[in-house]
């Protein structure tokens, strides 16, 4: 069935997550090409020789989302040998946080968010991956508040809320939530309040000197304008 004289091919996919119409979204892009012409599948591609993993990373996803300001970390790899129908194709998966508003999509024809609880037919392998990077993600809120990243830079705690129940897929208690996170490490109270047409504006936070707990994590700051 296989022929054990050819060797594998390399590939890294990243599963871009964002919050759009206060619903946790997906990009995925169509595929133009056999296999699996016309279905939607997350933005990936061949590893160059010239490049290592975490570069290809960041390389296919300026490509796709002409963004590199983003909070990515390596996933897991895929190596399922029947993953690819027609080769032997063994996939680093990333994944990142970022932005609705920071996202330029090169191609919007093939290119579309996706609710992450109603995802069209995928190609290969691809919602076992993006169901593992949701997994991941609630594993890393409880280590550093990635959700950081889906956020304006500042932000009230209604709206940091709203971002933690849309990964975690439930509600949670506004008080409990509140109190826990009020002590989170490098979250820092500001002397502003949203602009709001309510009688009580909330007030605005940030984080500060945001770690993350994991050799394989990468955070590209945005560079300050003059």
């Amino acid at each position: 069935m296989f022929n054990e004289t050819k060797t594998h091919e390399i590939t890294v996919d990243t599963v871009i997550l964002t919050i759009k119409n206060d619903e946790l979204k997906v990009l995925l892009v169509k595929r133009d090409n056999e296999p699996f012409k016309g279905k939607w599948a997350i933005p990936g591609g061949y590893v160059r020789m010239s490049e290592d993993l975490d570069a290809a990373a960041m390389r296919i996803l300026k490509e796709k989302t002409n963004v590199d300001n983003i909070y990515l970390e390596q996933l897991y790899t895929f190596g399922d040998p029947l993953r690819h129908p027609v080769s032997r194709v063994i996939t680093c998966a990333y994944f990142a946080l970022i932005r609705a508003e920071d996202v330029n999509v090169v191609n919007a024809d093939n290119v579309a968010w996706h609710k992450v609880d109603d995802l069209p037919a995928l190609a290969f392998d691809h919602k076992e991956i993006i169901q593992y990077s949701l997994k991941r993600t609630r594993e890393r809120l409880e280590m550093c508040p990635v959700a950081y990243q889906l956020l304006n830079e500042k932000f009230t705690l209604t709206e940091m809320q709203k971002a933690y129940e849309l990964i975690m897929g439930k509600k949670l208690d506004k008080r409990n939530f509140r109190k826990k996170v009020i002590q989170t490490e490098g979250l820092r109270e500001l002397e502003e309040f949203s602009k709001s047409t309510s009688k009580r504006p909330a007030r605005l936070y940030t984080f500060d000197n945001i770690r993350l707990n994991s050799k394989r994590a990468h955070f590209i700051k945005k560079e300050k304008k003059c």
